[in-house]
């Protein structure tokens, strides 16, 4: 067992900060763009260097802007209808990545339509980046001790600051979980698959193994279980899984049906 006393700053500069969080972030976004710098050259795609960094830039906004809203009308409505200017404290936690997806895939849509590229196209491409970028994701989580999983008294068990008793690292089971996906479409990447395909299989993969992960992950305390047994973030993932297969299923046969 292991005892969390983990500190998430790395450095302090006055007021200013250094998180370990924070350069897991970074590191994220420094590798997508060198990742896709790599496919753009290797599809022979019409974008410059500076084209692909403002692509990221978009699916930033979008991520951010998405998993908060939906944390908001979801995971904790009552309390930020009562306090309305913690919608922005976004430092204070709460975002949703199922809504940051959502937002992402809107921000690169928007993105797509303004350079006249396929939606698909990109998309394929940035899941790639994007499931190493939530494995580093979710290791911050781990240095911030939040995001914890349930109690348990497996020899792996984790004591963290905030929690009573010894629990799961369910934050290092879904950082395993996106390591997986990511180099399961780094090994077909260049497969001759349909366009889109890569991109709902992301979906697929995350919303299924994400299901999986959720029991061993402490509920929303505001919200505990909302079915019987599930929690909020596996009904969502339910959702994210049917909306996948229907769109594989579509572009995995629709060669076939012309």
């Amino acid at each position: 067992m292991f005892i969390h006393n983990i500190d998430p700053v790395l450095l302090e500069l006055g007021p200013f900060q250094i998180r370990y969080y924070g350069l897991f972030f970074v590191l994220g976004f420094v590798i997508a763009y060198f990742i896709l710098n790599y496919l753009v050259k290797k599809r022979e795609i019409k974008l410059t260097k500076d084209d692909i960094a403002d692509f990221l830039l978009h699916i930033i906004i979008g991520t951010v802007l998405g998993a908060r809203l939906l944390y908001v009308l979801v995971y904790n409505l009552p309390f930020y209808l009562q306090n309305p200017f913690e919608i922005i404290a976004i430092w204070h936690g709460g975002l949703s990545f199922h809504g940051g997806f959502i937002g992402a895939a809107i921000a690169g849509f928007y993105f797509c339509r303004k350079k006249k590229i396929e939606f698909y196209t990109m998309a394929d491409m940035i899941v790639i980046p994007l499931a190493l970028g939530l494995a580093l994701g979710r290791l911050g989580n781990f240095t911030n001790g939040e995001l914890y999983g349930r109690v348990t008294d497996a020899a792996w068990a984790v004591k963290f600051p905030d929690a009573e008793g010894f629990r799961h690292p369910s934050q290092i089971y879904e950082a395993l979980k996106n390591l997986v996906i990511f180099f399961t479409l780094w090994f077909i990447k260049n497969k001759n698959l349909p366009k889109g395909f890569m991109f709902w299989l992301f979906v697929v993969m995350y919303s299924a193994l994400r299901f999986i992960v959720e029991f061993f992950r402490q509920p929303d305390e505001q919200l505990g279980f909302i079915i019987g047994f599930l929690s909020m973030g596996q009904i969502l993932s339910v959702i994210m899984f049917l909306v996948g297969i229907f769109f594989m299923y579509r572009i995995a046969y629709k060669p076939l049906n012309k």
